[in-house]
């Protein structure tokens, strides 16, 4: 059984940065694609940025230049840089995982960014 577990966030000040990590397990395959989104209260959930197995990347306009996603195949884990944090940036993040066709999500991480 796959699980995804996540883990990185918490409270920062505005400018500020924070890694989140995701490691994947109950999969002896490498997964295709590996993605974080996120979710603000009373928005619906968006991709910040997604990364292949090939280390393909794609960003969201919104985080691009300020976020770095990149991932370890043989450790079945992604990783989110995010720096220069604005308080719009504050939701839960999800990480996903993708392997054929099926998705997989942790249970998310609060990020929470002060003004």
């Amino acid at each position: 059984q796959v699980q995804l577990v996540e883990s990185g966030g918490g409270l920062v000040q505005a400018g500020g940065s924070l890694r989140l990590s995701c490691a994947a397990s109950g999969s002896d395959r490498s997964f295709y694609a590996m993605r974080w989104y996120r979710q603000a209260p009373g928005k619906q959930r968006e991709l910040v940025a997604g990364i292949t197995r090939d280390g393909d990347t794609n960003y969201a306009d919104s985080v691009k230049g300020r976020f770095t996603i990149s991932r370890e195949n043989a450790k079945n884990t992604v990783y989110l840089q995010m720096d220069s944090l604005k308080s719009e940036d504050t939701a839960v993040y999800y990480c996903n995982a993708q392997l054929t066709l099926v998705n997989y999500w942790g249970q998310g991480t609060q990020v929470t960014v002060a003004s």
